[in-house]
């Protein structure tokens, strides 16, 4: 990768594992079953002091940089586990440790199987938004999102969503997560999801790379199973209009269709502002590395010993603020590449001496480029002077969806 001659951006968000456990045993997981087994060894639990540590080091990273905000996400596992008591205590004493001038958006991200009155209680109390994952109805849901004993947990989920829709507890709810299933339904599986009348939905591609293809993503690049469940959701939602709820995936490509810049790393080439801590307070990259190889995420690096400055440092966070000059010769060359950004940067592992590590495309790149095409052309029937940008869109479409990238050979896409 080419060097970069900027300074790195200071974090804005940390992700913190504050239980390493989970009462689902999703057959997806990215943390259990995947190529990564760190958390065998993880604590179960983020300890007290461990806490205390990490509180101090954000704060310490707010003030050396000047932050007005950071956003901190309480993850897992799942993070109810971890109870009420240790959840309150981490809010109280991150909120006591920032300074005066940094103001804190604490979120929680839930399976949603252990909300219950008390709990929406605390984060009441506490000014703590809830995410809740939801992947369909109950045989879409169930499917992958069950427990140990393989029951299926829609029914939990849904009497939380219930509790979550009341008008009391509704400003407390940030939306759903949905991992997206190309087997099913698309609009089956939306109008469900809309059932819950989220404020906001976030579809997100199942993890996978080139050495460990996504269900359904096969070598042939005409085949675009993503997309095609994308394109039609995306139809129904552009059609309703205020209606809708947020969809920040279609949201980000429509913006960047405009000429906008993005905001995240997932789609458009964002730099990424994450860190993420686990519950001995290692400092780590992305989890979703856990993904390409065992140990990819893991730096070395502690709240007990460093400072969140040492993680700017490391090379893995340098390659995911490096924009378009961190991306493989075919996505530079490539016109789609201002609105995919090369897509998400696990999606473009490829393991072995001749796999490049990192610097390939997207695994789903004809996924991408369709759906991209299928939004330039409908945006452009709406804002006239994206119609040239939609037909430049459409040619390159058509050359990824024939195995012909601009800048690579076309046998550089066989999975």
């Amino acid at each position: 990768m080419p060097g970069r001659s900027r300074p790195p951006l200071p974090f804005r968000e940390f992700l913190v594992k504050v239980h390493s456990r989970c009462n689902l045993a999703c057959r997806y997981c990215y943390v259990y079953e995947s190529e990564d087994r760190g958390w065998r060894t993880q604590p179960v639990g983020m300890t007290p002091a461990t806490a205390a540590r990490l509180v101090l080091r954000i704060a310490e990273h707010a003030r050396r940089h000047v932050l007005r905000s950071v956003r901190v996400i309480l993850h897992g596992g799942e993070p109810l586990l971890a109870g009420e008591a240790f959840l309150a205590r981490f809010v109280r004493g991150l909120r006591a440790a920032l300074p005066a001038a940094t103001r804190a958006e604490v979120a929680l991200q839930t399976n949603g199987t252990l909300l219950d009155e008390t709990l929406l209680g605390l984060c009441h109390a506490e000014d703590i938004r809830i995410g809740v994952s939801l992947d369909g109805p109950p045989a879409v849901h169930d499917r992958y999102r069950r427990d140990p004993a393989g029951r299926g947990s829609h029914a939990r989920v849904a009497a939380a969503l219930e509790l979550l829709t009341r008008p009391e507890h509704r400003p407390l709810w940030s939306g759903l997560l949905t991992t997206v299933d190309p087997t099913t339904d698309p609009l089956t599986t939306y109008d469900h999801l809309l059932s819950y009348d989220p404020p906001a939905l976030t579809l997100i591609l199942p993890l996978g790379n080139w050495t460990v293809p996504p269900p359904g993503r096969v070598p042939d690049p005409a085949r675009t199973p993503y997309a095609d469940w994308l394109v039609q959701v995306f139809d129904r939602w552009y059609g309703s209009g205020s209606r809708a709820p947020r969809v920040p995936l279609f949201e980000s490509v429509i913006d960047l269709l405009l000429g906008g810049a993005s905001g995240s790393e997932v789609i458009g080439g964002g730099p990424s502002r994450l860190a993420v801590i686990d519950t001995d307070g290692s400092l780590t990259l992305s989890d979703h590395l856990k993904t390409t190889y065992d140990g990819a995420d893991r730096t070395g690096l502690s709240v007990h010993r460093d400072p969140f400055d040492a993680l700017l440092r490391h090379p893995g966070v340098a390659a995911r603020q490096a924009g378009p000059a961190g991306l493989c010769a075919g996505c530079r060359a490539c016109p789609l590449v201002a609105v995919c950004g090369g897509g998400h940067y696990p999606h473009r592992y490829r393991a072995g001496s001749g796999g490049a590590g990192h610097d390939n495309p997207s695994v789903y790149c004809p996924d991408l480029a369709r759906f991209i095409g299928h939004v330039a052309r409908t945006v452009a029937a709406d804002f006239p002077r994206t119609a040239r940008t939609a037909k430049a869109v459409t040619r390159t479409e058509a050359a990824v969806m024939a195995g012909r990238t601009p800048g690579r050979r076309g046998a550089e896409h066989d999975g």
